[in-house]
């Protein structure tokens, strides 16, 4: 039930941010950083915001602390639509660490602010790749700083599949008999959120060529109904649907998860603790996520929040970061010399994985303005749907 209400409440959210439009922040974006007006409060994705008390060698805050005088707290939230819900709900927050199928709409509503690149030393820094990228770039205005991005992997239990990881997401979307002589009823598990449509769109591109999927965010509606096809046989597989990667990271220890679409973040929890589990990007491709900080329209501490938008492209931070979550730093540099990498720098985390990512972003029905109205099915069909299939209709 409690999954229900979020969705609805995030079907809402995405019905109220496409009928507004653009909105500029009155008077444009800050000119000059001043003095911080002593805390800076976050909105981010659970691992990405650490001060040292899950492991002191993980701590990124502290010293922003001691420098700008800039107390750090943070909210964590577990799906982009939550993310939406807190920024557009209350004036309390600063930044946001939106994925792509969230940044749009909170640029749309007119929840974010563009952002001056000239108070930020570091965007010089940023990947050429995500500088400019469509996700938080409208009409050659930026709309926040590149933080970390990374592919949505299949994680998998070692016991189950021995050295030979799935080739296909079809471990976790049909009825299979898995290497360990049992079958996948009930031991996998799906993302919650509305975007994991596309993680089928993605599977049904190499299964059913016929289909024509290109972009899976920009799906027409035999294409649409294909992929829910695929979601509703997933619905009698799955024991649960997550989006608290801490609970993920139990069900794999405690409840005999086999396979499930996860994100780094848990794999390396999971394998510093001595469990089971691996990860790989099977040959369909994937998923994924470049996430952005961005700055509310009506940020209650703007100054700080500068400060910490130029701090967090810092290399030992991007690395530190990248380290921790198992994500590719958008600061090609923090690859290099980082003592929590290693040797092998973002090697292992997927640097050279970026052509075989399709980043999350929000579904319009002009297909992301490359087609006329109409032409693909929109974000709040995803979400109405969504919530339909997951409760068993």
């Amino acid at each position: 039930m409690r999954r229900m209400v979020s969705l609805l409440a995030a079907l809402a959210l995405v019905l109220a941010a496409c009928g507004s439009g653009d909105e500029a922040v009155a008077g444009g974006p800050l000119q000059e950083i001043g003095e911080g007006e002593g805390a800076v409060v976050i909105v981010a994705w659970a691992g990405y915001i650490e001060n040292g008390e899950t492991d002191s060698a993980y701590d990124w805050v502290t010293q922003f602390e001691a420098d700008t005088g800039c107390a750090v707290e943070v909210k964590t939230a577990g799906t982009s639509d939550e993310m939406v819900a807190l920024m557009t709900g209350s004036d309390e927050f600063d930044l946001v660490t939106a994925s792509g199928d969230a940044s749009l709409r909170l640029i749309a509503g007119g929840t974010v602010q563009e952002v001056n690149t000239d108070l930020i030393p570091s965007w010089s820094t940023v990947d050429d790749r995500l500088q400019s990228a469509p996700w938080h770039t409208v009409d050659g205005k930026h709309y926040g700083t590149p933080y970390q991005w990374g592919a949505n992997v299949l994680a998998y239990n070692t016991d189950v599949f021995g050295n030979s990881p799935p080739a296909s997401w079809s471990v976790i979307f049909e009825p299979t008999d898995l290497p360990d002589g049992a079958t996948n009823e009930g031991r996998v598990q799906a993302y919650d959120g509305p975007i994991y449509v596309a993680d089928a769109a993605v599977y049904l591109k190499s299964l059913r060529p016929e289909l024509g999927i290109g972009d899976p965010y920009q799906l027409n509606e035999d294409q649409y109904q294909a992929a829910l096809g695929v979601l509703r046989t997933q619905r009698t597989l799955v024991g649960r649907y997550w989006h608290d990667a801490f609970i993920q990271i139990d069900d794999f220890t405690n409840e005999g998860v086999a396979a499930s679409a996860s994100w780094p973040f848990q794999v390396n929890i999971l394998q510093a603790d001595g469990a089971p589990i691996a990860s790989t990007i099977p040959a369909e491709g994937a998923t994924g996520w470049a996430d952005t900080t961005m700055m509310h329209a009506n940020a209650p501490h703007p100054n700080c929040a500068y400060k910490w938008l130029d701090w967090s492209l810092n290399p030992k931070v991007q690395g530190d970061l990248a380290a921790w979550f198992g994500s590719v730093p958008s600061v090609p540099a923090a690859c290099e010399g980082n003592d929590l990498l290693g040797a092998e720098g973002c090697t292992t985390n997927g640097f050279e994985n970026f052509d075989r990512i399709s980043f999350w972003k929000t579904p319009t029905e002009d297909c992301n303005g490359t087609a006329a109205a109409g032409a693909c099915v929109p974000y709040y069909r995803w979400v109405t749907d969504y919530l339909a299939v997951i409760g068993g209709r």
